[in-house]
Formats: structure tokens, sequence, C-alpha cells
């Protein structure tokens, strides 16, 4: 991270409101939302600074430049700091937040780094920043933005599938489903774009001008993305004891695209959770099922989201056993996660960001980050044992524990 001297910083303020620097006085009314505007379009960087030139927001400063104070406490960084993952900036965005103090007094300052994975969109809209205004993309934009991720380095999800063909995406899906939940009824009212155009500023093909189908596009509208993603799938056993050596009484390949995928896996698991009736305790019959089930849904969702599709013929594993419930995923911690503080909270990185970012908008995942922490609170209500993780170099593997 950058370390700014505060004689740079007051320069900064003095030069005024630009295409990378945003004030805001405090958070109050409407300042959190522009300011998620603003990181947005500070991710998506029209442009082109580069990293060298990051977006920075400062919280503390007024229009005309001046400093009133503020009291910049650790709940206003964590609001700020939350921005990045509540779900409603995708793919989430690489940011920081911290204090500083500038001619004796607190101001908070947000710096947003350049997206490997442009375009970014807020609630389902482009922001771009024009000068000292935000706004929102044209198709001209969304060509340029396209441009740059091509240009770039981007993750494996977004890397062209040179085999596959546009005729191998499932496009009335696209249309009717994913492009309505992508956008909002705002951007798609005033729509020009075409369908290839669609497809690209979603980054399910390479560009509109090269229809290649991505590894996000095979994995979300793929009609048999097993075909080219040998190991995208789930593999489902149900064990009759608590060894891997004893009697299957139940097994499954559960392929497709994600959407269904999730889908079909969901059944099988609700389908095993069995639910035991007790009518005797009281006035009430009580229900009680083996496992939370939302606490599965989380851990399973987790797994396919972050497991690596690069290099891997492996499936996730969903093995159920008398005891516990083990999920195993291909490719050990990534980024900020590590062997020795994996699931702890606050830790998040994102090998699959535009994954990441189409469950989001199918409403597969809520916000970004909390998934293990809602699977650990539902268990320990339910009276389960701790959630536990196994991780290494080349798989991460959870094992939730029968009461």
């Amino acid at each position: 991270m950058q370390e700014w001297r505060e004689e740079n910083l007051l320069q900064i303020i003095e030069e005024g409101e630009a295409d990378r620097v945003e004030f805001k006085a405090n958070l109050s009314g409407s300042a959190p939302e522009r300011i998620r505007e603003a990181i947005c379009a500070f991710a998506n960087d029209l442009p082109n600074h580069g990293k060298e030139k990051p977006g920075l927001i400062f919280i503390g400063v007024n229009d005309d430049k001046t400093i009133p104070g503020l009291s910049v406490t650790d709940e206003l960084l964590m609001q700020l700091a939350d921005m990045k993952t509540d779900g409603n900036i995708v793919p989430p965005p690489s940011l920081t937040v911290q204090k500083r103090v500038l001619q004796g007094k607190e101001v908070a300052i947000v710096t947003v780094q350049p997206s490997d994975s442009p375009p970014v969109k807020y609630k389902g809209t482009i922001r771009i920043r024009i000068g000292p205004r935000r706004g929102i993309a044209t198709t001209q934009d969304e060509r340029i933005l396209n441009e740059k991720r091509r240009s770039g380095e981007h993750p494996f999800d977004l890397l062209p599938v040179p085999v596959a063909d546009i005729s191998d995406l499932n496009l009335a899906y696209f249309e009717h489903e994913y492009l309505p939940q992508a956008f909002s009824a705002e951007v798609l009212d005033a729509n020009d774009r075409s369908l290839h155009e669609q497809l690209a500023a979603t980054k399910m093909i390479d560009a509109a001008d090269r229809p290649t189908p991505t590894v996000l596009g095979i994995l979300i509208l793929g009609k048999n993305p097993q075909n080219f993603l040998y190991g995208a799938y789930v593999q489902f056993l149900r064990i009759n004891g608590v060894e891997y050596t004893d009697e299957i009484i139940d097994s499954a390949e559960i392929r497709g695209a994600i959407p269904n995928l999730l889908h079909r896996l969901d059944d099988k698991l609700f389908a095993h959770n069995r639910v035991a009736v007790d009518i005797t305790s009281g006035p009430v019959e009580k229900r009680t099922a083996l496992y939370p089930m939302e606490a599965v849904r989380q851990i399973t969702r987790n797994a396919i989201m972050h497991r690596t599709y690069e290099g891997t013929n492996a499936p996730v594993r969903v093995y159920w056993f008398r005891d516990r419930i083990e999920v195993l995923n291909s490719g050990g911690p990534y980024g900020e996660a590590t062997t020795e503080n994996f699931g702890l909270p606050g830790i998040t990185s994102y090998r699959n960001p535009n994954l990441a970012e189409a469950m989001k908008t199918l409403r597969h995942v809520q916000r970004f980050g909390v998934g293990i922490p809602i699977a650990r609170r539902l268990l320990k209500e339910a009276g389960h044992p701790d959630l536990e993780f196994e991780a290494n170099g080349t798989y991460v593997r959870a094992t939730i524990k029968a009461v």
C-alpha cells in the first residue's frame, strides 16, 4: 500500500475533486451511496491512471477543500471497509481504509485500486469518473473497459476457452434470467447494446468482436461445462459409516452449469438431511434436522466459488458420513488466506472474483466474506461442534460434525 506523506495529501486536496479524487464531509445522508459509486468508478479507472495513481476518497473534507474535522472511529472505518464485501459492488474491489491526521484534524481515506476485471458494477450499473463527476458508462465506455480487461493480466475465470464457441452457451438463459439480474432496470430500458456487447459487458465472452466464451461464460451459461472444464462438477457420496471404506448408500456426479448444479446439489442435501419429529417433550411437535441446512449450503457454495478450475480434473467432493459432512475443494488457500489463518474472520481473497460476482448476481451468495461466519453461527446455535478446516497447498477440507 502506498504511504502518502501529509504534504502530498494536502496537495491533492488543494487541487480539488478530480477523476481520481472525491471529498465527503461525513457519512450522513446519501454519502454512503455516493462513496460506493465513487469506489465503483475508481475501480473501473476509465482514464487509465493505473495502479500508480489509485482513486482516493477523503471523508472529513468539504467540497470547498476545507477540513472541518471528523471523529474517525473504529466503527466508521469498519463501515467504510464493509463497502468492499457487502455485495453491492461486483466484482469485489481492492481497497484500503485508514485514518490520517491532516492539519491536526482526523480524516478517513479510502484508497481504491483499478480492477483487473472491469467493468465493475454498483447495483447493476457501471459507474465511471468523468473529471470530478460520476457518470454511467455508455456503450463506448464499456468497449474501452472491455479492451482494458483483454489487454491486462486477469484471473483464470476470465481467460477465453479457445475450443468453445458461442453456440456452447445457453443464450436464452442469459437474456431472460441472468441479464435482468446483472443490470438495473434503468440500464436495460436504455439499452442499445447488441447481444455480443451484452455478453462482453458481463464477461461471458472475450469481446464483442471476438465472441469466444470465457471460463466464466462456460461455468455460468455453458450447455455442457464439463466438456471444457473437466473437474467443474460435484461428487456426492452418502457413506453408511465413519470411514471412507464403509458402504456407500448413495452417490451422484452433479453436473451442469453452476446455477443448475447448485439447485441439484441442494436437492440432494435436503433429501439426506433427515428431520426428526419430537411429539412427546412438549405441547407442540418439534422438528429437528440432522444439520442446519443453511450452514451446509454456505460451505458447499464457498467451495464451488473458491476452488481452482485451472490445471485439475478433480471435482468438489461432498462426503456425508454418519458423524460428519466433509466438503473438499481443489486449490489451497489463496491471496491473504494462508494455511495458518484460513477460516478466520476478515480473511477473504478471491481466486475467482468474476465467478463470485456472477454467483452474487444470481443471489446464490448474499454478500462476500460472510459464508464461513454464518455457517459457524448456525452450527453453534444448533449445538454442533465448531466448523473445522484442513488447508494445504493443494486443497481445503471443511468438516461439519454432527451433534
